[in-house]
């Protein structure tokens, strides 16, 4: 059986789950469900000198045939007093010794804050900070949050500033939405930072209620920009992280759209060490992380990796830049006529967004590839609602068939 254990910024982790800091880790309640239910590690709900305020309703989602893709959140940091959670890291350390305890903190550009709060956490038992450089409304305004994460400067003197009283690894949260997040990483590690978790939630604006006339989620008739979590996040979460594994040597916890063990190996194979969940645990509940971990288990032991960190950044070597991609690996699409429904979609696709290099009579008749006119561009693929139907191939193979 693969060893899904994994040492993470000197810390042990039992598995690369961890609670991501959000709604699911709101209360130390919640985080001891959550162990008992197999998660091995957890990061608490921001916690600040002073308990926020929400606005309500404070989320709204991205569907499709009723399925929710995405959820926007106006949510901002705990609602819970400093000494509360000092009493509940106590006690979630003193019923889960063996279990990683991260406490997300969030202050202003101010050095005693930062100081005041990691002091009175730390005693109280947690092994490791997060520092909430990443909350994309609301704190902002107040200073805080993304505003922080945008500025190097500002990012790599709180991360000094935290360095300089902690004695516990250092953890940076980092926001996407930046130009150059590898520049703000940076900024973090020559700090001093023994980690960098991303990505925090994508600046955005779900949706508008057309018969109301009100953008979402509605509160009172008003809204204001959120923060975007859930599937449609992961190809911008992963991106950030191959971007930091290659950018610097900190270790990395993965975060944005992880929902099943598939979306945790990808952020592995691209360089994650650990991942954290929070969308899917909101819309699934803590057991999911069972299925997770069984999934994860039985890739590795299919791909013969023997640990998580042999299979840390697997696939990191093979992500370069545009211009050294081979241009001369020439590839045609190939329809399997026994397994073509003939739905036509193929043939529309490639004429209204393609090379129009597949032609199709009428549904009485197969679709036909044109070799000549096909670029190779893969629409049609993606477009076919049978798995196989459509494959691209090498030229040469496709010429000689």
């Amino acid at each position: 059986m693969a060893d899904l254990g994994i040492e993470f910024a000197g810390l042990n982790c039992m598995s690369p789950f961890i609670l991501a800091s959000a709604p699911p880790t709101a209360t130390g309640e919640m985080i001891q469900r959550a162990f008992e239910a197999g998660w091995s590690g957890a990061v608490t709900k921001t916690i600040a000198l002073e308990p926020a305020i929400d606005a309500r309703p404070r989320l709204a989602r991205l569907a499709m045939a009723n399925r929710t893709i995405g959820l926007e959140n106006i949510e901002l940091i705990s609602q819970r007093n400093l000494d509360t959670w000092v009493k509940d890291i106590e006690e979630i350390k003193r019923q889960y010794p063996d279990h990683v305890l991260f406490a997300s903190l969030m202050a202003a550009v101010a050095m005693e804050e930062w100081h005041s709060l990691i002091k009175q956490v730390e005693e109280a038992g947690v092994d490791g900070l997060e520092l909430n450089f990443g909350c994309p409304h609301g704190m902002p305004e107040k200073g805080m949050g993304s505003v922080q994460g945008q500025d190097p400067t500002i990012a790599g003197d709180i991360t000094r500033w935290a360095k300089e009283i902690a004695t516990v690894p250092v953890m940076v949260k980092l926001t996407p939405n930046v130009t150059d997040i590898v520049q703000i990483g940076e900024a973090c590690e020559e700090a001093g930072a023994d980690a960098i978790s991303a990505i925090n939630t994508v600046s955005a604006l779900i949706g508008i209620d057309l018969d109301r006339l009100e953008p979402l989620p509605s509160v009172g008739g008003i809204s204001a920009l959120g923060g975007y979590s859930g599937p449609g996040v992961k190809p911008i979460g992963l991106r950030c992280v191959a971007q930091l594994a290659k950018g610097t040597d900190l270790p990395l916890s993965g975060i944005g759209g992880i929902a099943r063990w598939q979306d945790a190996a990808e952020y592995i194979l691209v360089g994650a060490s650990t991942v954290q969940v929070c969308t899917a645990v909101m819309l699934q509940g803590y057991g999911i992380v069972e299925k997770m971990k069984k999934g994860l288990s039985a890739y590795m032991d299919e791909k013969g990796f023997q640990s998580v960190g042999e299979m840390r950044g697997e696939v990191l070597p093979k992500i370069t830049s545009h211009e050294e991609l081979d241009f001369a690996h020439k590839v045609v699409a190939a329809i399997d006529e026994a397994l073509c429904s003939r739905c036509g979609l193929c043939h529309t696709a490639c004429m209204d967004g393609g090379w129009q290099a597949i032609e199709m009579e009428s549904r009485e008749v197969y679709p036909r590839v044109v070799i000549e006119r096909c670029d190779g561009c893969s629409l049609c693929t993606l477009v076919c609602p049978v798995e196989g139907c459509i494959t691209m191939v090498p030229l040469q193979t496709r010429q000689h068939s």
